[in-house]
Formats: structure tokens, sequence, C-alpha cells
């Protein structure tokens, strides 16, 4: 089987969303660093690869794909019979629940928690201050789709339904640095959320790419 190529960075959360794809499916691949301090991500040649100069990017053979969640279902798709069958492809309808919850993911739930992280992890490395009327705002935001996860998660063991799939794993990422922050009772407060969470990381493939996520 060929090997992935993968560019990006270990700690970068779009980075390990495609990591943790990867080592769910037993897929082998390359991780080629992309040194983002000098600007390599908005040159070429990488911008051949991402035209928005942005990372991961993945090469299979003649395949150049960008965006770590259109990667992963070209992944999930390519090797559904492999690992974790991570888009639930032998059901019509459960296949719809992990489009459907895919979509909340990516535009109710990472929209909040990455601004979050930006305030508190991310600014204070780069020597600017958080603005805590803005964490507050995105908080409230992200409380209102924990509250919907709370409830689907009385219902279902994971959010598609009763087998984990590529929308539990694109949450992780995010959700290995937002629970470090003070702002994790946000998870541990609600206890469905708390139990889905618990988990989700202690999946071999969320312990050993999260290992390397270090800001």
């Amino acid at each position: 089987m060929a090997i992935y190529k993968v560019h990006g960075i270990p700690m970068s959360a779009c980075t390990a969303r495609v990591l943790l794809c990867l080592h769910e499916k037993g897929l082998a691949y390359e991780l080629l660093p992309v040194d983002l301090a000098a600007g390599a991500h908005k040159q070429p040649p990488y911008l051949s690869l991402n035209p928005f100069g942005q990372i991961p990017a993945l090469e299979d053979g003649e395949v150049s794909l960008f965006e770590s969640r259109a990667i992963n279902r070209y992944l999930a798709h390519k090797h559904k019979d492999a690992g974790t069958d991570l888009l639930r492809s032998n059901s019509l309808s459960e296949s719809a629940l992990v489009d459907t919850w895919m979509e909340v993911e990516a535009h109710r739930f990472n929209g909040p928690i990455s601004e979050i992280l930006i305030q508190i992890l991310v600014n204070p490395m780069y020597g600017m201050a958080s603005e805590e009327q803005k964490i507050e705002t995105e908080m409230g935001k992200l409380g209102k789709v924990l509250d919907v996860y709370e409830e689907r998660l009385s219902k279902s063991k994971y959010l598609a339904g009763e087998s984990y799939s590529l929308v539990d794993l694109h949450h992780i990422p995010t959700l290995v640095y937002f629970m470090t922050t003070p702002k994790a009772n946000a998870i541990t407060s609600r206890p469905h959320v708390n139990a889905w969470w618990n988990d989700i990381s202690s999946r071999p493939a969320t312990m050993q790419v999260s290992t390397n996520m270090k800001l």
C-alpha cells in the first residue's frame, strides 16, 4: 500500500485531524513538516498543494488534497473496509446522520471553540492579551452547541449513533487543547458530553496522535 504524504505539523489541530483518520484506518503515512515560522506555507512550492496557504495538505500519488475534513472523507471512502468504518457506509440512514453531524461540527462547534483557543492559548504565545469579553461571547455560543450535544448523547453513545464515526473524530483535536484550559468544565459539567469525551479521548489513535500535540 502506498504511503500517504501529509504536509503539516503535529501540533496543528487540522493536521492532527487527518493523522487521527490515518491511524484509525491503519494507513501508512509520512509527515512532512512545513516551516510555518519561515512562512513556507505561503510560498511556492507549498502553494501548489494548497493555494490558500494553510496546512495540512495530502498527497496520494497524483491526487493532491487540502482541507482536513475533505481529506478525511476521501480517506474514509477510499479505505471504507479498513480499520474503523468512519462513514457508516453500509447504512444510508447512518451515513446521513454522519453527514449531518459533521456539518454541525464544522459550522457550529468549530468556530467558537477555535476562537476560544486563540484567545486563551495562542495569543499569549505571541505576547498578545486575551480578550475576556470575546472569550465569554464565544463560550456562550459553544455552550448552546454543547447543550444540544448533551441532549443528543443522552440518547446515543456517539453523535451519529451507537458507533464511533468521523463526526466524533473531527471534534478531537480542538477538544484536546480545550481540555487544558480553565474552560474545560464546559465539558466536564455535562455528564453525557463528558462520558463521550472520556470515550473518544481514550481511543488508541487519539492517545497516539495527541502525544505530539504540544504548543
